[in-house]
């Protein structure tokens, strides 16, 4: 059988996005808007993002930045904190565009210490999220000093989200950028209202890529890369086809100098080659007709928004990966960095 050498696919989207602010939005927001219809938008600025009012500000910053012909549009969180008012999830509701809300664990990740401290803390603010279909988005790891950063996911699991999902059945999360088999079991054994993202980055390496023959900076997220049986669980669930699992790249740019530091930042930039990344990992797996669905279907499904009408097409056609971006008059090294990538974005389709 002779492998294929293009894929066409409905537009796809990127259900979890870091475009950062200001002056890096010239650069992160083509990057995406330039093959994804839409995408999820973090909210882990400073100040964060903790009410409807900030979010819309912050979505039409990105709106000015979007390519002239690009019909792109970012859908935007909140910040979970330990003081968010539920009111503000009822105002919310009300917003086309504010879809959802982000769970970060106080000190999981850049730009979270205003996170959740301690899950009861904000239990009224999840039970009216419950009340209104309003997705939790997750960032699943615990913070405690004594838990092994390879563990923290497991860990948040059985002490977190198990028990939270038994006090509010109605509630629709995502559990975001998933490591470990755990994570794929768990969402697996869970109802229709709980599903996940995978990064690229968590299907094409793992800890090993990271740490061994001396730490490899620009591969340092969190979620920390986990061990290859954890890695062969995620490709499994990406290459399954089961609607519960669906692209989100997670892509998180950082200055140069941030990473290659003694306290290097965490954050893979993704986006110059998302699609054709996936695409690439789905072909080299005998399943580039399972892109569609994981691309551009189960996502949009999830959050109940139809899927986009545009077409793109991507071919088999080797380019090399700069080695560096410079985003907002800095540096930034992105994933593949100075190396070939063998599938391209061709052309668009109109429907």
């Amino acid at each position: 059988m002779i492998a294929p050498k293009t894929v066409t696919l409905i537009r796809p989207d990127d259900w979890h996005l870091h475009l950062r602010d200001e002056g890096s939005l010239k650069a992160t927001v083509p990057a995406t808007s330039r093959v994804f219809g839409r995408a999820i938008i973090m909210p882990n600025l400073k100040p964060p993002i903790t009410t409807t009012e900030m979010a819309l500000s912050y979505r039409q910053r990105i709106l000015d930045h979007t390519l002239n012909d690009s019909k792109f549009q970012p859908l935007m969180t909140l910040y979970l904190t330990d003081n968010l008012d539920p009111r503000e999830i009822v105002s919310l509701s009300h917003e086309e565009f504010v879809v959802a809300v982000k769970y970060y664990p106080s000190g999981a990740t850049t730009n979270s210490d205003d996170g959740v401290t301690k899950v009861e803390k904000v239990y009224p603010v999840i039970e009216k999220m419950a009340e209104l279909g309003v997705p939790l988005l997750v960032h699943g790891e615990v913070t405690d000093h004594h838990i092994d950063i390879f563990d923290r996911e497991r860990v948040f699991i059985d002490q977190i989200l198990i028990p939270l999902t038994e006090r509010y059945p109605d509630l629709r999360v995502v559990l975001e950028h998933i490591t470990t088999k755990d994570s794929v079991d768990f969402v697996k054994q869970q109802s229709i209202n709980v599903a996940a993202t995978i990064t690229i980055h968590h299907l094409l390496y793992n800890r090993n890529d990271l740490l061994a023959g001396g730490l490899s900076p620009h591969l340092y997220c969190l979620p920390i890369l986990k061990r290859s049986i954890h890695q062969d669980s995620l490709i499994n669930a990406a290459l399954s086809g089961n609607p519960k699992f669906f692209l989100g790249t997670d892509s998180a740019p950082h200055a140069k100098f941030e990473k290659e530091s003694s306290c290097g930042c965490a954050g893979v930039f993704s986006a110059p080659a998302a699609i054709e990344l996936y695409a690439e990992f789905f072909a080299n797996n005998d399943s580039l007709q399972k892109l569609e669905g994981f691309a551009s279907c189960f996502g949009a499904d999830f959050y109940g928004l139809p899927r986009n009408r545009e077409k793109i097409t991507i071919e088999k056609r080797e380019w090399q990966m700069p080695e560096e971006y410079a985003i907002d008059g800095q540096p930034v090294v992105p994933i593949l960095a100075g190396q070939a990538v063998n599938w391209r974005v061709k052309e668009n389709i109109d429907a």
